[in-house]
């Protein structure tokens, strides 16, 4: 007789059936009722609707959001494709976040379909997607992207509303970018008589720089006889001009952000001391602050750590027993390699308080304190040495984050750059909250990156002369969730107010 873990290694075996051909959104069909009940019991099904089953993990805290965004983008384009078969695409507006690489999870997915009835789906944890019924991109104005439909760039910067532009102006300026030539959108503004759109382009155009093209349209407009009248639909002038043939969405969007972001802080964090005078009494103060720091960086992680175990390990008395419950092991790994790495980030603030630059500090320190800080667990066996190899190869969620981290190649075409802008920034106070903001925005790394970006950020800090600051674990909801005001909205302000309330504590302990 089959024995329960029997029946459930014969249920998962039908589940990688459908991994291995791809699929992600499961239909009740695709699986036996029997199969179905049973990996839903266990965790690794997940109802999103009647009929509608993705991928979970069993060790998934319950009402935990991972699983659903990791999958809404293929589940969507699969309910969809299912439902309304080729005659959909998503909305003009939601077309061009996506060819801006912005893959932040909306809470209302904006669908055009000829058969939409006008209602909205509910979907998991607060978010839903609403049929429109509505037109779709004519012929040749659409394509297709890891199975959406979309409206091509140009006919989406033709068919998108005038709002769009104030609403999301990072994604509109980095849409805008990726145009090289006037002629991109010229025949479809010709063709389809669009006067006062193309006047909204070319004062699109202009507000990043692209001046050619916003003279072009204009210019071939009125020869074809159109009346045209030119109108920035942006509420700012761009505090970032795209250079001509720097076509790359993620580059582009990361330099917007930083001009962006740096006008919200100015002002609304402590005036930096300047470099200590007294350089040893600095490094000290380091030093007296890590059991405090290490305890609360680490349990913000979620590791079940106390400033005892955390002192044996300071102290090396300690060692990873095989023999350990796998818990207590994890947890005692993590804080030797946080006190490995800790000391190599001593290292780095050494130098930059003699007056190295920050930026360049980090960018050449940052790949040792990562191996330091999982080097205890390669050494026990937990973690392949290939986990210190560098940047991620795979994609990463946040966890209960609608923010989608970038992709492979885009951190590697993006790290550079955040150093380049750590190096370029004059303001200490823009190194500390961008620096710590957008390395964890960017999450290079398939693990520690929040740990990372509190040791980048105290880098920063020490920059300034600031003391190191610790982000209390009592606090860690609200430090998320501030965290997800900028990455989400581009609101880096709750976040700057956040960490200035932290830094003021520490200037007066």
């Amino acid at each position: 007789m089959a024995t329960p873990a029997d029946k459930l290694a014969s249920s998962l075996e039908a589940l990688q059936k459908l991994q291995e051909q791809g699929v992600v959104a499961i239909r009740s069909r695709q699986l036996t009722r029997t199969n179905r009940e049973r990996l839903t019991r266990n965790g690794f099904l997940q109802e999103v609707m009647k009929g509608w089953y993705i991928l979970s993990r069993p060790d998934e805290i319950a009402g935990e959001s991972t699983a659903w965004y990791a999958s809404f983008w293929e589940f969507c384009a699969a309910y969809l494709e299912e439902r309304f078969g080729d005659n959909w695409s998503l909305s003009p507006e939601q077309s061009l976040t996506i060819h801006a690489e912005n893959w932040n999870v909306p809470e209302q997915l904006l669908v055009r379909a000829k058969r939409g009835d006008n209602k909205p789906v509910t979907l998991p944890h607060n978010t839903s997607l609403f049929n429109l019924r509505s037109s779709l991109p004519g012929p040749g104005q659409s394509t297709t992207k890891q199975g959406l439909r979309l409206f091509s760039l140009p006919a989406a910067l033709i068919a998108a509303n005038s709002t769009t532009y104030r609403q999301h102006p990072t994604d509109m300026r980095v849409a805008l970018a990726i145009i090289q030539d006037a002629s991109e959108v010229l025949s479809l503004l010709l063709d389809g008589g669009h006067s006062k759109v193309a006047g909204r382009l070319a004062g699109a155009f202009r507000n990043i720089g692209k001046e050619k093209i916003a003279d072009q349209i204009i210019k071939t407009m009125r020869a074809a006889d159109f009346v045209i009248r030119e109108e920035d639909p942006f509420e700012t002038v761009a505090a970032y001009q795209p250079p001509p043939r720097e076509r790359s969405p993620y580059v582009n969007r990361l330099r917007l952000m930083w001009q962006e972001m740096r006008e919200q802080i100015s002002g609304k964090f402590p005036e930096p001391p300047g470099l200590p005078a007294d350089k040893e009494h600095y490094l000290k103060h380091i030093d007296q602050v890590y059991i405090t720091d290490a305890y609360h960086s680490l349990s913000i992680e979620g590791y079940r750590v106390s400033p005892e175990l955390i002192e044996q390990v300071r102290s090396g008395d300690w060692s990873p027993d095989k023999d350990a419950q796998d818990r207590q092991r994890a947890d005692a790994l993590a804080a030797r390699g946080y006190w490995q790495a800790h000391q190599k980030v001593r290292e780095s603030i050494a130098r930059i308080i003699t007056g190295e630059d920050p930026g360049a500090a980090t960018d050449a320190d940052h790949s040792d304190w990562y191996q330091e800080l999982f080097g205890p667990s390669v050494a026990a066996g937990i973690l392949k040495p290939a986990a210190l190899g560098g940047y991620r190869t795979d994609q990463v969620y946040i966890r209960n984050s609608l923010h989608t981290p970038l992709g492979v190649q885009a951190v590697r075409d993006c790290m550079p750059v955040f150093f380049d802008l750590l190096r370029e920034e004059t303001d200490p106070a823009v190194r500390v909250v961008l620096g710590h903001f957008i390395f964890v925005y960017i999450h290079p790394y398939m693990d520690g990156n929040g740990r990372m970006g509190r040791f980048l950020m105290n880098t920063m800090l020490a920059g300034g002369g600031y003391p190191w600051t610790v982000i209390p674990v009592e606090r860690r909801n609200e430090y998320m969730q501030v965290l997800e005001q900028a990455s989400v909205h581009q609101n880096i302000e709750p976040f700057t107010e956040f960490l200035a309330g932290l830094v003021d504590k520490a200037l007066l302990e």
